[in-house]
């Protein structure tokens, strides 16, 4: 019996921007844009987690490719490589938790933009901050929701391991378990991909603002 663990990589996708030096104070326009480009700034712990918690879900699918491959004759085996799994899992809890505080404090940043919006002059700019500011809050929940499922298939992983160290663990415990692990993580693939293309609308929609604001911002792609 083999879990369906699938790899969940968070792809952020923003863009750099540097905004050329101009005489004066800042536009509102231009305390956007500082806005904006502080938000990707705060992000950057967000991005830095991807790679070890994909790394991190496949070291522990090893293990636990190993583990379903041992007979019980051997379950003081099976032991040690599920404390060994456990770690990992907690690990992954850790960045995770890592990953939350970073989208947090995005939008902490994010919400002081809306008071800015206020002060454009241009109703079509400033409709196209508001739309701006929906998407962006859209993102914010969904990412929650990503954020929420995760955790509860990462318990779920956590229980696993912990009844692989019980001998008298049955076939249909096991069986049992491994189907609430595959429903949460299906969860988590919807809840990305929703997170991802909310990602994206925001993207294009904030390079579109600095378009109809005059803004000359010479991008960087990552």
């Amino acid at each position: 019996m083999d879990a369906k663990k699938k790899v969940v990589l968070l792809i952020l996708g923003f863009v750099l921007a540097t905004l050329t030096a101009c005489m004066g104070g800042p536009t509102p326009e231009e305390e956007i844009y500082e806005t904006l480009e502080e938000v990707v700034a705060l992000e950057t712990s967000f991005k830095e987690q991807q790679n070890p918690l994909v790394e991190l879900e496949q070291e522990e699918k090893a293990l636990y490719d190993e583990i379903i491959s041992l007979g019980m004759k051997e379950f003081d085996k099976i032991v040690s490589l599920s404390k060994e799994a456990i770690t990992i899992v907690e690990e992954r809890k850790s960045r995770l938790k890592e990953e939350y505080s970073s989208i947090e404090l995005s939008k902490q940043e994010f919400n002081s933009v809306k008071e800015t919006i206020g002060t454009l002059k241009d109703s079509n700019l400033k409709e196209d901050a508001d739309n701006l500011v929906t998407i962006m809050e859209n993102r914010y929940t969904s990412y929650e929701k990503l954020y929420s499922n995760y955790i509860e298939a990462i318990s779920y992983d956590r229980e696993l391991y912990e009844m692989f160290q019980n001998e008298e663990l049955t076939l249909e415990a096991l069986e049992e378990q491994i189907k609430k692990i595959n429903e949460s993580y299906e969860k988590v693939i919807s809840a990305n991909e929703e997170f991802n293309t909310f990602t994206e609308e925001y993207n294009k929609a904030k390079l579109a603002f600095y378009k109809n604001a005059g803004l000359e911002v010479v991008y960087n792609e990552e």
